[in-house]
């Protein structure tokens, strides 16, 4: 009777803990699905930007040299300004020495030709000192003319400068605007993608839905390995080549309907039972990437393009179920498909 008992609780309880570990997979690899875009689209982001910021630093490398010459060149003004100034008050000193000299001339020459060596005196100084005074003009005319040029020379750094900073503001607003548009394409081709991996799976479950044994878990398309398989073996048997005439059928399709420039793959993931192996391989990894690969030669072998396919193989790691019940060991003997970004 108690054992009676217990197979009516086992009959009850068996359907609730597959589900539930389907429900925690999907949602397990939805989560690794949206990590791995952000994470592809950050990736992509941080080239683009390391280029920006490579030229944004040679900009602003140009904007502090610019900076520096204009110092030198505001200096350099300074400078011509107080040796200016000094020329000016020469001048007019030379200009009240030669208004002096010009009196004293005067005077002497009132005085009468017994003064005539001091005039003759006189005026040799008065001559020096209209050339002085001639020679302080032309320099003072020379300083005015490089005065100038310097103004001019600064005007044109101001500008210089000002151009550059305003390289700066457009490039940074440009990275900005540049990063908002790739997450904006990323986040669309993710959608676009989407959308045909559920127009796939659909097709999918109209050509494979009599079949118990092959199932639809989150993203992925779940075969039983005896679907295709003998146990340990790689070889597909004739029952599973119909279900891949099935699948490459849909998956032709696909590859028509799919844009070239989005990059998609068909991921083929084989996983075993713990079990030992007891076969011609050595190990359950050799046994599940051998039978990965078999799926994608076959495909490849039914037209599909080689650059749409994926072959991996995990071995034990990966159960769907952790126990170690033969039901729990059938379902961990699997050939997974998902479509997904190359």
């Amino acid at each position: 009777m108690s054992q009676a008992l217990a197979r009516r609780r086992r009959q009850y309880e068996a359907p609730y803990w597959p589900g539930f570990v389907d429900a925690m997979a999907q949602l397990l690899l939805v989560i690794t699905f949206l990590l791995s875009v952000f994470i592809v689209a950050q990736f992509l982001l941080a080239r683009q930007i390391s280029g920006q910021d490579s030229a944004l630093g040679q900009l602003r490398s140009q904007i502090a040299e610019l900076t520096e010459l204009l110092a030198l060149e505001k200096s350099a003004k300074a400078e011509l300004e107080v040796n200016l100034s000094t020329l000016g008050d020469d001048l007019n000193a030379e200009k009240a020495k030669s208004a002096s000299l010009s009196l004293a001339l005067e005077g002497e020459s009132e005085k009468g030709a017994g003064a005539s060596t001091t005039i003759s005196g006189l005026r040799t100084a008065l001559d020096e000192e209209k050339q002085i005074s001639s020679d302080a003009l032309a320099k003072v005319e020379l300083l005015n003319q490089q005065l100038a040029a310097l103004r001019r020379q600064i005007a044109t750094l101001n500008g210089l400068l000002s151009d550059a900073e305003t390289r700066s503001r457009t490039d940074q607003a440009q990275i900005i605007d540049l990063g908002k548009r790739l997450n904006s394409a990323l986040a669309q081709r993710v959608q676009e993608l989407t959308r045909y991996r559920s127009e796939f799976f659909g097709r999918l479950r109209k050509i494979l839905s009599q079949r118990s044994d092959i199932l639809v878990v989150g993203d992925r398309f779940v075969f039983q390995s005896e679907v295709l398989f003998p146990k340990g073996s790689a070889d597909i048997q004739p029952a599973g080549l119909v279900e891949m005439d099935k699948l490459a059928t849909a998956l032709k399709e696909l590859e028509t309907e799919i844009p070239t420039d989005i990059a998609w793959v068909l991921r083929v993931d084989g996983h075993t039972d713990a079990d030992p192996i007891s076969t011609a391989f050595k190990s359950n990894w050799e046994l599940s990437s051998a039978r990965a690969i078999a799926v994608v030669n076959y495909l490849i072998s039914q037209g599909i393009n080689p650059k749409h396919l994926v072959a991996a193989g995990f071995g034990e790691f990966q159960p769907l179920d952790p126990g170690d019940s033969e039901d729990a060991k059938t379902r961990n003997r699997r050939i997974e498909l998902k479509l997904t970004e190359r």
